[in-house]
């Protein structure tokens, strides 16, 4: 069945309007008609049964029916990447929102070699990987911020994956180190750029408290490869994927 993200409020006959964008969508190329059904989710209220109440010229006016799940989240997981080339950057959002991800932070370093970068095409992709995989929220993409910012402003009882691509950091079962009942805890995983991180940013990430160095294997990975590989493995470590 049709999934679709949408702002309104969802409440038991409560009036639902997508954007003219999602009404195209659902009329033109799904061809939805009067009374036929789709799920809809806000991040906050649930998913819900919905019917096409109205078809007008400029949109679709659907209607709550009855809550089908209720809200729920995954873990507490961000995923932190340095800004790389436009395509792997939307590869890195795609997969995020599929993984899991509760937010993408975009992160400026010595090394970045920034390209342009749109949000309102970032969250659109965000959106849709939301819809196909069944979660019920939309993971945010943070505007791009330097990293000894983002570190500076650490919040308190997070913990930092950082996938340390200059050798002799431990596999990433180091995690269940990482303190008592890891899955209790707010985790992000940090993805450097192109050429890696400085000799500076690495010390730096090295010797914070809140930081756990891993190893991605033997190999250096492209940027997309390692979030990807990063935030699976994480899944499996302690993740909610036996849940």
């Amino acid at each position: 069945m049709i999934r679709l993200h949408v702002s309104s409020a969802l409440a038991a006959a409560a009036p639902v309007a997508p954007t003219l964008d999602q009404s195209r969508y659902l009329t033109q190329v799904m061809r939805l008609k009067l009374g036929d059904e789709l799920l809809a989710f806000n991040g906050r209220d649930g998913e819900w049964r919905c019917t096409v109440a109205e078809v007008l010229k400029k949109g679709v006016i659907l209607r709550a029916e009855e809550q089908a799940r209720p809200q729920a989240y995954g873990p507490d997981l961000e995923l932190i990447v340095a800004v790389v080339k436009k395509a792997r950057v939307e590869t890195i959002v795609e997969k995020a929102a599929e993984l899991g991800a509760r937010r993408v932070r975009l992160v400026l370093t010595k090394r970045t070699n920034p390209d342009r970068i749109r949000l309102d095409r970032l969250d659109a992709i965000a959106e849709e990987a939301a819809e196909q995989t069944g979660r019920l929220d939309v993971p945010p993409v943070d505007d791009p911020v330097r990293l000894d910012a983002l570190l500076d402003g650490w919040e308190a009882g997070r913990r930092l994956m950082f996938c340390d691509e200059t050798g002799g950091a431990p596999a990433i079962s180091a995690l269940a180190a990482a303190g008592p009942d890891p899955q209790s805890r707010k985790w992000s995983i940090l993805i450097g750029p192109e050429g890696g991180f400085s000799p500076e940013e690495g010390e730096r990430l090295r010797s914070l408290p809140f930081t756990t160095a891993v190893s991605l294997g033997p190999r250096i990975l492209r940027a997309d490869t390692a979030a990807i590989a990063a935030m699976t493995l994480w899944q499996a470590a302690i993740g909610d994927w036996e849940h």
